[in-house]
């Protein structure tokens, strides 16, 4: 009988030892296996994005810096003012034009959405654009020739609005015109 019940209370403590111990150290052993494994996917992950880092990287110094500029040059990822104006009384002056009363209106971001076009499209807009109205003055084969280049140019540009006025005629018998130009470029975000 004594047989009997020591085989009844090594089994009681066999388990209570197997519930109280062996059991919940067993579900956290599985819980860790299952954060190894998901460290896991991470570091492939990682791997995976390295290597598709380290490909890109090689694409892009496969470029020539020529072709790095014109293409910043083309869609730029900030505005530079300045530049602007400076690479447009460039073109101008070529054509015996010069850029007068220039005015820069403000990103359409900062502006806040205040007209119904910037409300309904700004928000979800990858690229920004900046207005910029002039004066210039001309005959009309110079400022056509102007226009010419500026479309020729890599900077993306779209004329708004344009006005010419005549004002006089020169000491060689062709007419000169005032033009009024707004213009808008853009850039990315």
């Amino acid at each position: 009988m004594v047989k009997n019940l020591l085989s009844i209370a090594g089994l009681a403590v066999a388990g209570g030892i197997f519930f109280l111990y062996t059991q919940p150290a067993y579900d956290n052993v599985q819980v860790l296996k299952g954060r190894i494994a998901q460290y896991d996917q991470a570091l492939d992950k990682a791997a995976e994005l390295q290597q598709l880092k380290q490909s890109l990287l090689s694409r892009f110094n496969a470029f020539r810096p020529e072709d790095l500029d014109r293409l910043q040059k083309l869609l730029p990822d900030h505005v530079d003012n300045v530049r602007l104006i400076l690479d447009l009384d460039n073109l101008a002056a070529r054509h015996d034009m010069a850029l007068q009363n220039v005015v820069i209106s403000e990103p359409a971001s900062e502006s806040g959405g205040t007209t119904v076009i910037g409300s309904i499209g700004a928000g979800h807009r990858r690229f920004d654009s900046l207005t910029l109205k002039f004066t210039t003055r001309g005959s009309y084969e110079d400022f056509s020739a102007f226009l010419s280049d500026l479309e020729a140019s890599l900077r993306i540009v779209n004329v708004v609005s344009l006005s010419l006025t005549r004002e006089s005629t020169n000491a060689t018998g062709s007419l000169t015109y005032r033009y009024d130009i707004t213009i808008r470029t853009y850039w990315l975000k």
